[in-house]
């Protein structure tokens, strides 16, 4: 009989009009790492909400039995004292705090007089930071370190508060893929200490690479659980439990109709930094785009890709900005956003929750709000039955899971959010739009919707810039490809011509002349 540290028995959530979680059930042995997987809104984080308290004892209905013992979490501080401990998908640190203070931050490290030892405070940081492999100091601000240190630092965190079942929501999904391999092996080396790991993410390459059992949910539901003792799992395995059906293509074909006419054009753009301002961030950066042609962007993290799209974006961020920028043959100086929005550009922000939607505003409002003007009178006032049907309309194009337009952004999975942020600048009607990670944290069913969408664009005459950590979705999607590193352009390869490996090649290549 196998040994479990966690059983979750029958449970059940309901919201407003839906079910969450219908009668879950999830068993999780001790020492392993128990991947659990499914769409976008098929209960993933709602589950591990009730586990960790966050979603409390009477809000929903079934047991959860840990380490033998019945438990009822009423909040996050009841489970982290039986050793659970949770990383959502959102970091939950403070940029202006040093990573000791962001460590212990609600946990502090007190005298008997209850004031805070930071001597202590500093030191069990520091050792705690090289379990994990970080080097720097743990009075270093979080704000000047990467995100992919960001990620560690969590973990840190987590490792302080002595946990016994670490569970992690999407740790990967902002990291490039060598960061995202040194945390799965990470978690592979803490298992051999015996800690306990529950991992959701939707890179299956990752599931199949560590998770030793993974548990599919669907709609809410307990669909089966796989066993992974080999780590050699076909990944197609896994999406047809995910979708409920065979996913023989994860990219739709497409007719590769690239016209002559350049429908954007960036020359010789140079953005400086806008806090430091003597750091280039973009330097001397051209490339274009042909009407119905998809053209990918490639790098690692730093390499200043999301940084030159806000850039050319209506400068929304950077300062110096100079260079030329060009769309439909005509050379524009775009002052802001607005400006931006109204000469036929979008950009898709990589960040939805914090620069791409208002989480406490409704579908519908988030779906007209980039160009308002569309469903208002001559005096700007907004029609709402215009906006609510234009709403509707989106959202049955997009196949957005909702019981209603009404419904608050925040409420959505990450995939419905995606999906929201789309289709405001689809309704915007742009020539040119920018999609900075569009598929960053959402499931393989709902990226191959997104990879649609994207072709119905180009389709139509349109053109689409694509920026992405995942090689494979650039190879599967894109008519070229750019490659970038350290804030310059240094490669570019036809769809016929690219590989993983020559990207990679450019870009150690342009490494080396660094040095």
């Amino acid at each position: 009989m196998a040994d479990y540290i966690l059983e979750m028995k029958n449970i059940t959530k309901l919201y407003p009009g839906v079910k969450a979680l219908d009668d879950v059930n999830l068993q999780v042995q001790c020492g392993e790492i128990h991947a659990l997987v499914g769409e976008n809104g098929a209960g993933k984080s709602t589950l591990m909400n009730v586990l960790s308290g966050t979603i409390p004892f009477g809000e929903y209905t079934g047991d959860i039995i840990y380490n033998g013992e019945k438990c009822t979490f009423n909040n996050i501080h009841d489970s982290e004292g039986k050793g659970i401990v949770i990383i959502h998908q959102e970091l939950a640190l403070i940029p202006e705090l040093t990573i000791a203070e962001n460590m212990f931050l609600g946990n502090e490290r007190k005298n008997n007089i209850g004031k805070i030892n930071w001597a202590r405070t500093y030191s069990e940081a520091q050792t705690q930071m090289q379990r994990v492999g970080l080097k720097e100091k743990s009075n270093v601000l979080i704000k000047d370190i990467g995100t992919g240190k960001q990620q560690l630092v969590e973990i840190a965190k987590a490792l302080s508060k002595n946990v016994k079942l670490l569970i992690l929501d999407e740790p990967t999904s902002s990291l490039n893929e060598e960061d995202s391999k040194m945390l799965l092996d990470m978690l592979l080396d803490f298992k051999k200490e015996g800690l306990t790991s529950i991992i959701i993410t939707h890179k299956l390459n990752e599931v199949a690479y560590c998770a030793d059992n993974i548990t599919v949910l669907r709609d809410g539901a307990t669909i089966e659980t796989i066993s992974n003792a080999d780590h050699n799992i076909d990944e197609e395995r896994i999406i047809k439990g995910m979708v409920g059906r065979e996913l023989t293509n994860r990219f739709p074909s497409r007719e590769h109709n690239v016209g002559d006419e350049v429908m954007f054009e960036a020359k010789n753009w140079t953005v400086y930094h806008p806090v430091y301002t003597e750091k280039c961030v973009d330097k001397n950066v051209s490339f274009k785009v042909h009407k119905g042609e998809i053209v990918g962007f490639s790098g690692l993290q730093g390499a200043g890709r999301t940084e030159l799209a806000m850039s050319l974006f209506g400068r929304s961020y950077g300062s110096h900005i100079s260079g030329q920028e060009f769309i439909n043959g005509k050379e524009v100086h775009l002052k802001n956003e607005h400006d931006a929005i109204q000469h036929g550009l979008a950009y898709a922000t990589e960040d939805r929750k914090v620069n791409g939607l208002v989480l406490s505003d409704s579908i519908a409002w988030n779906t007209t709000m980039a160009k308002m003007e569309k469903v208002s009178d001559k005096h700007g006032i907004i029609n709402v039955a215009a906006e609510n049907k234009a709403a509707e309309e989106y959202a049955k194009a997009m196949k957005t899971k909702t019981p209603s337009i009404q419904q608050k952004v925040g409420n959505l999975s990450g995939g419905n959010q995606q999906k929201v942020l789309l289709s405001k600048w689809m309704f915007a009607e742009p020539d040119v739009l920018i999609l900075d990670e569009p598929t960053r944290g959402i499931d393989v069913g709902a990226k191959y919707e997104i990879y649609c969408i994207m072709n119905d664009m180009v389709a139509q005459g349109k053109a689409v810039v694509m920026i992405s950590s995942e090689l494979p979705e650039l190879l599967g999607m894109c008519d070229r490809i750019y490659v970038m590193n350290e804030g310059e352009m240094v490669g570019e390869f036809t769809k016929e011509e690219a590989t993983q490996e020559k990207i990679m090649s450019a870009i150690l290549a342009s490494d080396k002349q660094h040095q």
